[in-house]
């Protein structure tokens, strides 16, 4: 029995949007889908389940970081069977090129975490996306006219350290596209448990040029990269 979401063993559809705010889930589920229902607010971290131009898809709240988002994911995978799951989330653009608003997917994750040196015997991991994802994320993006960029990102386990150090300068030097707080975990648990995931990311903010959304604009008005995380399923 799961310890952190209190659903039926069928009121979870086998491909999962993860959102870190909840409140995202909820608007995704609002706007998008067809007779959805939320079936866990524990925590508040709210989880719904509807329908997507006929098919089941459910919308999951994640929390912020690396641990909350493993707990959701490992009990979306080992209770629930899901078997897709596609991260809808914000970053921090690190590159001079990108501006508010882009839409970026991660090819890989690179981490400043241990979580996975202590996994791998203080050995480097790789973990990437699942390449049937982005290569239909990328075909699709170019059917709705969608300007989505692809590269390497940071997963970090600081917020405010990677913004008032230099310390992301190294990683933009390697082409590092963006920094986000949850995509390593969820590309290391999914190929740990043999299923597809991806991450796509709207630029929030901006390193370099120190440009801003506010909170409203996170929660609500990423749409593009919600109608194309929708149009995977």
């Amino acid at each position: 029995m799961s310890q952190h979401l209190s659903a039926s063993p069928h009121e979870i559809a086998p491909t999962v949007l993860l959102a870190g705010d909840p409140l995202r889930a909820k608007y995704i589920a609002e706007t998008f889908l067809e007779e959805a229902y939320c079936y866990t607010e524990v925590r508040n971290m709210l989880g719904y389940t509807g329908l997507y131009k006929g098919k089941r898809i459910s919308v999951q709240g994640a929390g912020i970081g690396m641990p909350s988002l493993s707990l959701y994911v490992h009990e979306l995978i080992n209770d629930y069977q899901v078997d897709t799951l596609v991260r809808v989330g914000t970053c921090g653009a690190l590159q001079p090129d990108l501006k508010l608003r882009d839409l970026l997917m991660g090819v890989s994750a690179s981490t400043d975490s241990n979580i996975n040196r202590r996994l791998f015997h203080g050995l480097d991991y790789a973990p990437c996306a699942d390449f049937d994802l982005m290569r239909r994320a990328w075909e699709t993006a170019d059917q709705l006219d969608l300007n989505l960029k692809a590269g390497n990102i940071l997963s970090s386990d600081t917020f405010y350290d990677i913004g008032q150090s230099d310390s992301w300068q190294l990683w933009a030097a390697y082409g590092v596209l963006a920094v986000e707080m949850e995509a390593n975990a969820l590309y290391t648990l999914a190929a740990k448990f043999g299923v597809k995931a991806l991450c796509l990311l709207t630029v929030s903010d901006h390193l370099v040029t120190e440009a801003r959304s506010s909170l409203e604009e996170r929660e609500k008005s990423f749409t593009d990269m919600m109608k194309l995380a929708l149009e995977l399923v």
